[in-house]
């Protein structure tokens, strides 16, 4: 049995934006990840929520820290400090409606003009239990991932698929640029590139590209 770590026990934090238009299910994805529940009466919330859960990534602990706009993009208030720190970004559009994929392209300009330009992004088409309502094809999904060098899949908050599998992704490739940073410096400067437990991680410029248009679009 695994030894028993306590909640604030870990060894890296990450902090992990959700952005996309109002009513494609972010708050869903979010509490479905968090707190394995979902709810068809969620209301748009006013104001910035965040969940955590930890996960193991090879024998770390990684705490995700996973903040939710939570209505405020009906008022295109969605503030730098929103953005500030994070290394990951779920880039949600629901399949049913094409207007909220017609804006993928907005909110990646936006996340792009406040955070570093290889933060690890994955496009999410949620609401991929609503096969008779499809809009958006996987193809098109994909398309635009490929040619944004983002990662890729279609999830459903309502039956749980794939809901796991994506916030996994995004911080087990956060994790690896980070390690990878570690080794690249060498044991000398190991000590001070691996960050202190709960210590922010901000990934460097160069890191992510190559990982990135390696591992497009796995579903």
């Amino acid at each position: 049995m695994a030894a028993y770590r306590a909640e604030d026990d870990y060894d890296y934090l990450f902090k992990v934006v959700l952005i996309g238009d109002s009513g494609v299910g972010k708050s869903n994805l979010l509490s479905r990840f968090t707190r394995n529940e979902f709810s068809l009466e969620s209301k748009s919330t006013i104001g910035v929520e965040f969940a955590t859960r930890s996960l193991n990534v090879d024998g770390k602990i990684i705490k995700a820290q996973i903040w939710d706009t939570a209505g405020q993009e009906r008022y295109r208030a969605i503030t730098s400090a929103y953005y500030r720190g994070a290394v990951g970004a779920l880039l949600v559009y629901d399949v049913t409606r094409h207007s909220t994929f017609e804006n993928v392209e907005r909110w990646l300009r936006e996340l792009r003009d406040h955070t570093d330009p290889n933060i690890v992004v994955m496009l999410i088409g949620n609401k991929s239990d609503l096969r008779h309502l499809v809009a958006v094809s996987t193809e098109d999904g994909k398309a635009f991932a490929e040619r944004e060098s983002l990662y890729f899949m279609e999830t459903s908050a309502l039956e749980a698929t794939n809901v796991d599998n994506a916030f996994a992704e995004v911080l087990t490739q956060i994790y690896h640029i980070v390690s990878k940073k570690a080794v690249e410096t060498g044991d000398e400067g190991a000590a001070t590139t691996i960050p202190s437990k709960g210590e922010r991680i901000n990934v460097g410029k160069d890191d992510v590209s190559a990982l990135k248009r390696v591992g497009c679009c796995s579903t």
